[in-house]
């Protein structure tokens, strides 16, 4: 839900308010308790990223996870043999 700022011509009251956008504004100030109360027009609100931040793959369905955890396990398997095999080919070439 977007939040409004909203401000009271009779007493000069500032507030914000939490409303569906489908609300119609409020009229009536908590403060002074006059129908006086009219809705601001702000800047509008910006996303704000808090914390260690969000990735793409952070929604993911599980059987993407569980197929892309397959995949890299085999890419980890078949670069482990590619140096196994180096290693052992460089023995091979050392010993003639």
């Amino acid at each position: 839900m977007p939040t409004y700022d909203y401000v009271c011509d009779a007493c000069g009251h500032e507030w914000e308010m939490f409303q569906s956008i489908t609300a119609d504004p409020v009229k009536k100030c908590p403060e002074c308790g006059r129908r006086r109360a009219r809705r601001l027009i702000g800047a509008g609100a910006a996303i704000v990223f808090k914390g260690s931040g969000f990735y793409q793959t952070d929604y993911r369905s599980e059987s993407y996870k569980k197929r892309a955890a397959e995949e890299k396990k085999a890419l980890e398997k078949a670069s482990g043999e590619g140096k196994k095999e180096s290693a052992s080919s460089k023995d091979k070439s050392s010993s003639s």
